[in-house]
């Protein structure tokens, strides 16, 4: 274990769960949590699955169908939160982003590397969220046009460990990363 005093590490550690959940579809890092906000206020959140994290550049990305309800919310306030438990490290993360959506030529190398097997998740017909008249009453093909990236931009990473002694720390990227230990 590193020096839990220094906040590099930690911010590193952090870094490192990403990555592992890019890569690796086991980890806890690869399905987070994604909150937004809808446009008459209400919270929404609900779960997505981690493509990218790139820290030289401070974004993750997840990808999602343009019609859902959370491309609603994004359009209405690019903001989200994702939040991600590991348990076995005894670790949360929580990032706060300006979401970017990305569509059209631009992300044929996203859609290139989606499993044909998953492609069937942008593209539900009808629209995700439209009342059905019965349990199966929809069809699921695999659109091209309804892909979108969402490329998080991180303003804000709050760490806690909840070891035998609890830590906190905050990183903002208005301060190049430079980490501050707050309470717990």
């Amino acid at each position: 274990m590193s020096d839990p005093n220094d906040l590099a590490a930690f911010l590193d550690e952090a870094w490192q769960h990403l990555a592992r959940g890019v890569s690796d579809a086991k980890s806890p890092a690869r399905y987070p949590t994604f909150a937004t906000t809808s446009p008459d206020g209400w919270p929404e959140a609900r779960t997505v699955a981690m493509r990218a994290a790139i820290r030289t550049e401070g974004f993750v990305e997840v990808h999602t169908d343009i019609e859902t309800p959370k491309i609603t919310a994004l359009r209405h306030s690019p903001r989200a939160s994702l939040h991600i438990w590991l348990p076995r490290a005894d670790v949360q993360i929580r990032l706060q982003a300006q979401v970017e959506i990305l569509t059209g030529p631009g992300i044929d190398d996203d859609w290139a590397r989606v499993p044909v097997g998953s492609r069937v998740s942008y593209g539900t017909q009808p629209i995700p969220g439209t009342p059905i008249s019965s349990v199966y009453d929809y069809e699921k093909p695999a659109l091209r046009d309804r892909f979108a990236v969402l490329r998080c931009h991180l303003v804000d990473i709050d760490l806690v460990h909840l070891g035998a002694q609890h830590r906190r720390a905050v990183y903002r990227a208005d301060t190049n990363w430079q980490g501050t230990w707050v309470a717990p």
